[in-house]
Formats: structure tokens, sequence, C-alpha cells
């Protein structure tokens, strides 16, 4: 079960961002392997199952091992380089369509609490969070930020767009930032226009009264069915983290594993 979950191509990009092994001057047993723990995290996303229903039949080794292997990769940066490792992959392919952006965010029940979680406006004040995500013109995710549910999409699109890496082109130095930005009425503000004015980037944001929405999804579909694809990890769709840095991991690696799907689909 390890090769379809950690297909060769996932293990190759993946391999030299992790960490070495750490030394064992007194012995013990032998470290379960990197891959194998990395399959098990995996499942842990797809599936939703709790870490202490791991089967460890299947060779992943128990919900505890892959769940430090996910902390300490998180706290080593592996989750972060390996989505910019795949961004840049589709940047020199020229695969990344910079013409249009789009941002926008999806909240999402916290069952457990925890940090960046807050009152859900939309699920009657129960705790919650939400994700914050930009993407380009095909709906590849190229920022990402997890905030408490009760934050406003316009107090958050700055940083988003500061969180964009430069990502490297087939020709010409790198690039980070859309030359259009498509957004909904949540961030009709007037500092939102400036924010994107003073980098460049040409506001595409509905306004209040004015635009309709169905104008408006003719460009931004794309980031409603990348956010999608995020529920679709049934790990992300209801939080049960309590710590930040774990939901964090889980996030770029489900990031990394839709840009791999792109990448598939630009070089096949």
């Amino acid at each position: 079960m390890v090769a379809p979950l950690v297909s060769d191509e996932l293990w190759q990009e993946i391999a030299p961002l992790l960490p070495p092994e750490p030394a064992k001057p007194k012995g013990g047993r032998p470290r379960r392997s990197d891959r194998a723990c990395l399959a098990g995290i995996v499942f842990v996303l797809r599936t939703g199952i709790g870490w202490e229903h791991l089967p460890q039949e299947m060779g992943w080794g128990s919900g505890m091992t892959c769940w430090r292997r996910l902390r300490d990769w998180q706290a080593a940066g592996v989750w972060a380089r390996l989505h910019r490792v795949l961004l840049d992959r589709l940047g020199r392919a020229n695969a990344i369509d910079w013409d249009r952006g789009a941002a926008d965010s999806a909240s999402f029940a916290a069952k457990k609490g925890g940090e960046a979680t807050g009152p859900n406006p939309t699920d009657r004040g129960k705790p919650g969070s939400k994700r914050h995500l930009l993407v380009d013109g095909h709906g590849i995710p190229l920022a990402l930020l997890l905030t408490a549910a009760n934050r406003h999409d316009s107090k958050l699109l700055e940083p988003l767009i500061e969180a964009v890496p430069s990502v490297k082109q087939c020709v010409g130095r790198p690039r980070k930032r859309p030359t259009k930005l498509h957004a909904d009425k949540g961030y009709d503000f007037d500092f939102c226009r400036r924010a994107l004015r003073r980098r460049k980037i040409v506001p595409r944001i509905a306004r209040r009264g004015i635009e309709r929405s169905e104008k408006l999804g003719r460009q931004r579909w794309v980031i409603e069915r990348t956010l999608a694809w995020f529920s679709r990890y049934r790990r992300l769709a209801i939080r049960y983290e309590r710590r930040l840095d774990i939901l964090t991991g889980f996030h770029l690696l489900a990031a990394s594993l839709i840009c791999l799907k792109f990448a598939k689909r630009w070089f096949c």
C-alpha cells in the first residue's frame, strides 16, 4: 500500500527535503522508514481516520510515530519547501497562469478548539477555523493561510498576497504576483484595492449592490473548485487538530498533492 499512497514521483520530490535520521549512540530499534511514515500521514489526510486507529499491519508504523514525523517535518519546514519545489516545477514548465489570480476562503468546524479558532458566523457561533487561499488562473494553490473563523476575509488579503513565494519561470526572473486578482464582495473595500495596486495588481473585486455574483463566477469558479479539493481530504473537512502546526502541515501537504496532480496533467 506504500506505492499507491506515495508514488515514486512524490517520493523523488520530498526525499531530498527530509532531515537526516538522528543518531542513536546507544542503539535501539530500527527507525521506521520515512516513506512508510509518509504513506501513513497521507492515509490519515485522505481518510480522516484517527491516529490511534491507523492500521499497523499496513507497515506504516503506529499513529504516534506518523504524528511525530508530521510534527518534526513541519518544524523543519519540509512541507512548505515541498509546496515551493512543486510550484517551481510548474513555473519552469510555464504551467502557472499569472494573468489571473483569485482569492477566497472557506470555514470549517473545529471540534476540539485550539489555536486559530473562533466563533463561526456561518455556523451559529460554534468554534471554527478558516482557510484563506490564493490560486492562479488554473486553480493551482499559490498561498495558504489559516485563521480563526471570525477573521474577516478582507483583513487577510494583504498577508495572503505576501505569502506567495517567488516562483521560478522558464524564462526571466522569478514571479510572485498575478496580473489581475478576482475576489468576491467580502473584499470590497478601498484598502484592499489600494493594497493590490501598490503591488501592481489590477483588482477585480465585485462591488456590493452593483455587480451580480453570476458575472463574477465566470472567473472565480477555479478557486471554488480548489477549495472543494481541500475539503475532499477528509482530515481537513473538520478540524480535529488542536495544534496549529499539525493543521498547517496537513494543509501544506494537501496543497502539494494538488500541485503534483497539475504537474502530472501538464507533463503527461
